[in-house]
């Protein structure tokens, strides 16, 4: 069953719910900021503080980050992410059965996108609401010229504690840690005692996310880069939407396109990043 809500305030979102599993999915940024199997404790992490409101982006949930991951690198005064996160996206197909629900989020080119990017586009965003979770982000080149993106489903995970986790599958894998601005290879799982913020390369393999009472297998479809990501203490109180705290519950594992898996997409093709997440 879908169902259209909205806040008090007007903030318009999407409430899904089957025998299995249930969501709900803001129309701005066509972000799924809730998902769990019925009977289960979250999946994704949501920040207490953070505002649904037109024009700010949820702190929490999948953002989406499109057509660029990080600060634009021509631009530094462009959207950190892209533009889409706060784009009011449309409701174009909906199907379920008892155990499963699919719907297909529509943003196309218009005025407002081509203050950011000069190019025409349409981005068809997948979710999947099951037993496990599938988002699939299809970018379409409707223009004459062909552009090059980098992109992520920014997953927020929702953790026991950061300090009784870890990530398992990147082992001998090279990565670029953003802090120090070099690159380095992963040697056995990864834990976490301070911030974090990688994307590790060529990964074409499922992997692991260990937590003291359950496992998240994480698979990516077109795409080779992970990003993963904790802000820690010190940069948790500094970020909107955040508590100081804010990061002992939460993991973001980025499926991503992302440094040299850059995808350039010629005019009328199309790709997909794609992520199936089950536990």
């Amino acid at each position: 069953m879908i169902s259209f809500k909205q806040f008090s305030n007007g903030f318009e979102y999407l409430e899904i719910k089957n025998e299995v599993s249930k969501a709900k999915i803001a129309l701005q940024g066509a972000h799924i900021f809730e998902y769990s199997k019925i009977g289960e404790k979250p999946l994704l992490w949501l920040s207490e503080a953070s505002e649904f409101k037109l024009g700010t982006a949820i702190r929490g949930g999948v953002p989406l980050c499109w057509p660029w991951f990080g600060v634009n690198k021509t631009d530094t005064n462009m959207p950190q992410h892209g533009f889409v996160r706060t784009m009011i996206w449309k409701l174009v197909e909906f199907t379920e059965n008892d155990e499963c629900s699919e719907l297909t989020l529509l943003l196309s080119n218009s005025k407002e996108t081509l203050v950011f990017w000069p190019y025409k586009f349409e981005l068809r965003y997948k979710i999947k609401v099951a037993d496990e979770l599938t988002l699939e982000l299809i970018t379409k080149n409707c223009d004459v010229k062909a552009f090059s993106i980098t992109q992520a489903l920014h997953t927020y995970f929702n953790i026991s504690n950061i300090s009784d986790v870890f990530v398992s599958g990147l082992e001998n894998k090279l990565y670029f840690d953003s802090l120090k601005q070099k690159s380095f290879m992963q040697d056995g799982n990864i834990s976490f005692h301070k911030e974090v913020d990688r994307v590790y390369q060529d990964v074409n393999n499922p992997i692991l996310l260990i937590d003291v009472d359950r496992t998240y297998t994480i698979t990516n479809y077109g795409s080779s880069s992970f990003v993963v990501w904790n802000p820690w203490l010190e940069k948790s109180t500094k970020m909107s939407g955040m508590k100081s705290n804010s990061y002992e519950s939460m993991l973001c594992i980025e499926s991503a396109n992302a440094l040299d898996d850059f995808k350039t997409i010629e005019p009328n093709r199309v790709h997909g990043l794609k992520t199936t997440i089950k536990f």
